[in-house]
């Protein structure tokens, strides 16, 4: 058995037993069907000898009608398996690739893997349908109709055999060059796939470019790819259908010669002739449907050894099962200890980073691009897990946590704010689906997305467009802010959070943050000088470690890397921003003289030792 093979019986695990009822049913037919030429055999005879009887003749109207009615049953259970064994697939497919390992997703590209949902699952559902069931029936149908065959003239037979072994050789050396260029023709689509979502994603950016031919050249020259990997199945194809030809044509015109000869001179009677020629034309059913089938499983394979590798691809692991610990007072809500990682082995990204976030309070994260800061959320959400040392969330380490229950105590707001095709509520509730309306209410207060609300023409039900294009910058910012406070996480963590914002909203939404912070710990990488400020705390990353931690004024004082990083943000902080940056410096030194944030009791900042 071929691996191609082996992969399609995997897929179809589950449903062997609708194919086992197809196969039997379709025996069931051509057993009908091989008993027609014996009963012509039967009635020609009687004929010979002087009369016809109506009972032959009922019965063999009786077998046609039988084998009619089966095969229209047969046509559509094979139809109906198809299109479960690709539904399976395709639920399979859905849960595999939405659960893969944050790895798997940095090298695969997203419209190579919705092909292999697609494309290449219509090419399985054809593989199911017709080669499976075509490849078994015609194997047995085969074996029944040469022994019929032998038995009634082996000369005859040896004849038709060589014919077939001559087509059966030209077929194989067709089929062995088939699959390779399936393969190559899938895999091309599956990159114009990839390309053209790419294009269609970043549209605005491709026109403002003036890239439009580039990437119509990208695209097509996959295009051409597949065309090209198609015209060399064709041709291999030509090949096979000529050889299938020779093995049914030639194969009846050579029975009617030699076995006209042998008539004539007695060799065999007109009756065995009319029988033999029957089973002949009955054998180019299974002995077509058999060529028929090797040579669709050799253009499919290629999809299903896409889908299969897809199948294999490794999932999240989710070995954790251990409830999220409630809070403590004495135990910081997160703590890194002595964390190193990297996306490849031996180039660490984070070098023995350690820190500590209380369980109310906010804390920046600060450092050049490149440092690590996004690393670290990474390692926070569990995206990835530290090659070496320990997260902490209260106390257990988060690997031992259900993975589920521990991401719904994290808030995440991305910098880039993705925006889902939908409406606005249902972005909103996409993290809490059975939030209700004084929920709703609360945060859009929170993140001044009421005058948003009031005016878009459907209000909460309006959409929102591909990846949020009807919003601006700003509101898809706040709608991402205010979707992880509906889910009231315990830690939110924020990726620039102001970057998209004006002077009047950055200021609303640092109010926002600092009612949040009331309410759950945060952790913000920060870049604007104005976030940075408004920070009870702030931890200095370089070159994946820490290098500084303390607050605002207390850092200018000791850090030369600090005073470094902040004399940039001063020069690239607008005149509308000072005022803002005055007024967090009382609370900021009220956090320095121990009363935490938001009036609260000393917060534990300082790395753990």
């Amino acid at each position: 058995m071929t691996a191609g093979a082996r992969s399609l019986l995997r897929l179809a695990r589950g449903h062997h037993g609708a194919i086992a009822v197809t196969v039997a049913l379709t025996l069931l037919s051509s057993g009908l069907a091989l008993a027609q030429p014996l009963v012509v055999k039967t009635v020609i005879e009687t004929a010979g000898r002087g009369g016809v009887t109506w009972p032959p003749v009922a019965a063999l109207a009786g077998l046609f009608a039988a084998t009619a009615l089966t095969q229209a049953v047969v046509r559509y259970l094979v139809a109906r398996t198809g299109e479960r064994v690709v539904r399976g697939v395709r639920h399979a497919l859905a849960d595999r690739l939405l659960r893969l390992s944050a790895p798997a997703y940095d090298r695969l590209r997203a419209g190579d893997l919705i092909s292999r949902t697609g494309t290449d699952t219509v090419t399985l559902r054809h593989l199911v349908a017709n080669a499976c069931t075509d490849a078994v029936t015609g194997c047995l149908g085969l074996t029944a109709a040469v022994a019929l065959m032998l038995w009634l003239d082996w000369v005859l037979f040896t004849a038709v055999a060589l014919l077939v072994a001559v087509a059966a050789a030209a077929l194989a050396f067709a089929l062995r060059r088939m699959r390779a260029a399936s393969l190559d023709a899938q895999r091309a689509v599956g990159a114009m796939a990839a390309d053209l979502e790419r294009a269609l994603s970043a549209l605005r950016t491709v026109r403002a470019a003036r890239a439009e031919p580039r990437e119509i050249r990208r695209v097509t020259g996959h295009a051409d790819g597949a065309y090209d990997a198609s015209l060399r199945m064709a041709r291999y194809d030509a090949l096979a259908a000529p050889a299938t030809e020779l093995a049914v044509t030639g194969s009846f015109l050579t029975v009617l010669l030699v076995g006209g000869l042998r008539v004539a001179n007695g060799t065999t009677s007109v009756a065995e002739l009319v029988a033999f020629l029957l089973y002949l034309l009955y054998l180019t059913a299974p002995l077509g449907a058999l060529f028929e089938a090797f040579s669709t499983l050799q253009q499919g394979s290629g999809a299903v050894h896409r889908i299969d590798e897809a199948l294999r691809l490794p999932r999240e692991e989710t070995a954790g099962s251990a409830p999220v610990p409630a809070a403590r007072p004495d135990v910081p809500l997160l703590e890194l200890r002595d964390v190193w990682f990297g996306y490849q082995p031996r180039r660490p990204v984070l070098r023995g980073v350690s820190f500590r976030v209380p369980e109310r309070g906010h804390v920046a994260l600060v450092g050049r691009s490149g440092a690590g800061k996004s690393t670290t959320f990474a390692l926070i959400e569990r995206f990835h897990d530290p090659d070496g040392g320990r997260i902490l969330f209260r106390g257990a380490d988060v690997r031992s946590l259900d993975r589920a229950g521990y991401r719904a105590r994290v808030g995440l707001v991305e910098q880039d704010c993705p925006v889902l095709h939908g409406t606005l509520r249902d972005n909103l509730l996409y993290a809490a689906p059975d939030a209700d309306d004084a929920d709703l209410r609360e945060v859009l207060d929170l993140t001044n997305l009421a005058g948003l609300v009031a005016r878009l023409p459907g209000g909460l039900d309006s959409p929102v467009g591909e990846h949020g294009c009807r919003l601006s910058g700003g509101e898809r910012q706040r709608v991402a802010l205010a979707r992880a406070l509906l889910a009231r996480p315990d830690l939110l963590l924020l990726d620039e959070p102001t970057s998209h914002l004006d002077a009047a909203n950055e200021r609303a939404l640092r109010h926002a943050i600092d009612r949040a912070a009331a309410h759950c710990a945060l952790l913000v990488i920060a870049h604007r000088f104005t976030t940075i400020r408004a920070a009870a705390h702030i931890l200095v990353l370089d070159e994946g470690g820490i290098v500084a931690a303390g607050t605002h004024d207390h850092l200018l004082a000791t850090s030369d890397h600090y005073r470094a990083l902040a004399d940039g943000w001063l020069a690239d902080t607008p005149p509308a921003h000072e005022s803002a940056l005055r007024s967090t410096d009382r609370r900021n030194a009220a956090v320095s003289e121990g009363r935490g944030a938001a009036g609260g009791p000393p917060c534990p900042w300082s790395p753990p030792p």
